[in-house]
């Protein structure tokens, strides 16, 4: 089985379980191929029984590997999906941050995992991705998000008026600092924080949720995600900022953003053991009781 692993700068803390997964990958006789610049980070840090291959974008492990291993938390993720677009190489997340609910191998699992992946005992999910149009292609090839587009006012003192349609129908004008159109995926990402709902991986749907209304009976929507939302930015703020998933653009406010489900997906690899309400029970700490 061939696997690359992608990951961003190593907190010597975490160095050990970095080891630990160089170690059982390299002594299992599959190919093994690492990220440029994260090699280069931990390459004195870490001992390798053999030179492993590098590579540095999409087209060099497009159709060489079987799985994208993907270290840190969930923002390491959401910047390994920008790296594979479209090439429909599965992403399993090793967890070495704090939250994770992406991440959903923990770094104490890590042997386990690695021996379920090569003996093929996983669950492959299918994660909807939003795709943002604008003139002149803001984010270029990059135009697509797994987690969520997000619309943010571009200083402190400002607030935004954030016109928005769905299927050319008006729904609102949003007075606030900033909106989200996530996925489901990103239900539980900021959306979540802006009392946006969670929504399972599997429904078709888009979550828009405001943050910091003026309004306060303003509240989020779930809409359907074969829909196209299309928002305008308009008020006395000349710019505001707009970001997909870690990447962001300040943009003028002659700018319409036309948001769509994009036509590809990304594949999650998950263990069979770990279900999503059994992440978010852990992840949230529901049903726990702290009465005492």
């Amino acid at each position: 089985m061939k696997i690359a692993l992608f990951g961003k700068n190593a907190d010597p803390a975490v160095i050990p379980f970095i080891q630990e997964l160089i170690d059982k990958l390299q002594g299992s006789n599959g190919v093994t191929l690492l990220y440029q610049p994260f090699f280069e980070d931990i390459r004195e840090k870490v001992h390798f029984q053999y030179q492993p291959g590098l590579f540095i974008n999409q087209s060099e492990i497009q159709g060489r590997v079987d799985f994208l291993l993907s270290i840190g938390g969930d923002g390491t993720i959401l910047d390994a999906v920008s790296l594979i677009g479209n090439s429909g190489i599965p992403i399993a997340g090793i967890n070495l941050g704090r939250l994770g609910f992406l991440s959903g191998i923990s770094k104490d699992q890590i042997i386990p995992a690695i021996d379920a992946i090569l003996n093929s005992n996983f669950i492959l999910e299918q994660r909807t991705l939003l795709r943002l149009e604008t003139p002149g292609k803001l984010f270029g090839l990059h135009d697509f998000a797994l987690n969520d587009l997000t619309v943010y006012k571009p200083n402190v003192m400002s607030m935004l008026m954030i016109k928005t349609w769905i299927n050319g129908d008006f729904l609102n004008s949003y007075y606030a600092d900033g909106l989200i159109v996530a996925t489901p995926t990103g239900s539980t990402a900021y959306s979540l924080s802006c009392t946006g709902p969670i929504i399972t991986p599997d429904a078709e749907n888009f979550v828009i949720t405001p943050i910091a209304s003026h309004n306060l009976t303003v509240r989020p929507i779930v809409v359907r995600d074969d829909c196209t939302i299309r928002i305008r930015v308009e008020g006395k703020a000349r710019e505001f900022l707009v970001s997909l998933d870690s990447r962001i653009e300040k943009v003028d406010n002659s700018v319409e953003l036309i948001i769509r489900k994009a036509e590809f997906k990304i594949s999650l690899l998950r263990l069979p053991d770990k279900s999503f309400f059994q992440t978010i029970r852990e992840k949230l700490n529901w049903g726990l009781d702290n009465r005492n």
